[in-house]
C-alpha cells in the first residue's frame, strides 16, 4: 500500500534544514505561527523603542520634533498613533487595518526623515512598510469581521 506524502512523517534534512513531506496543515501552522511572532515584534518596536520616547519627552524625541516645527503637540501625537497601531496589532480584528495605519505614518515618517533630516534615518520606516504590508495582506481576511462588527454597532 503506498503512502501519501501528507501522511509520511516529516523529516528535516540535515544539510539544509529543510523540511521535506511536510503536511499543509503543519505549513500552515508554521506560517501562522511566524505571522504572529513577525507582529509581536513589531508591535513591541512601536510601543517601546517608537512610542515610549515620545510619550515620556525623551531629549532625543523633543529635539527631533522641535527640528520637524511641530513641538510636543506633534510629539505626543505621534506616540499615541504609534502605540495605538501597536495594540491594535495584535487585536485579532484590528490586525490589518493596524499594519496598514502604521504603514501610512511610516510613509509620512520617510517623508519628514528626507526633506527634513536630509534623510539620515530615512531607510528606517521603509524598512518597516515590508513586514507591516506583509502583515496587512496575511490578515485581510479579518477586514470583513471588522466591516459587519461596524455594521452591526451602527445599527
Amino acid at each position: 500500500m503506498a503512502e501519501t506524502a501528507a501522511s509520511v512523517p516529516s523529516a528535516a534534512s540535515p544539510s539544509t534544514g529543510v523540511v521535506v513531506g511536510e503536511s499543509p496543515t503543519a505549513r500552515g501552522r508554521r506560517a501562522r505561527i511566524a505571522l504572529r511572532a513577525l507582529q509581536v515584534l513589531i508591535a513591541l518596536f512601536f510601543a517601546i523603542a517608537s512610542a515610549l520616547p515620545k510619550l515620556i519627552g525623551h531629549a532625543s524625541a523633543v529635539e527631533s520634533f522641535a527640528e520637524i516645527g511641530w513641538g510636543s503637540a506633534g510629539m505626543y501625537t505621534i506616540g499615541f498613533l504609534e502605540l495605538a497601531g501597536a495594540i491594535a496589532l495584535l487585536t485579532p480584528v484590528l490586525q490589518s487595518v493596524s499594519a496598514m495605519a502604521l504603514s501610512a505614518l511610516m510613509v509620512g515618517a520617510f517623508v519628514v526623515q528626507v526633506t527634513v533630516f536630509d534623510g539620515e534615518y530615512a531607510a528606517t520606516p521603509l524598512i518597516l512598510i515590508v513586514p507591516l504590508a506583509l502583515i496587512a495582506w496575511a490578515r485581510r481576511g479579518q477586514n470583513a469581521e471588522l466591516a459587519r462588527l461596524l455594521r452591526r454597532a451602527a445599527a
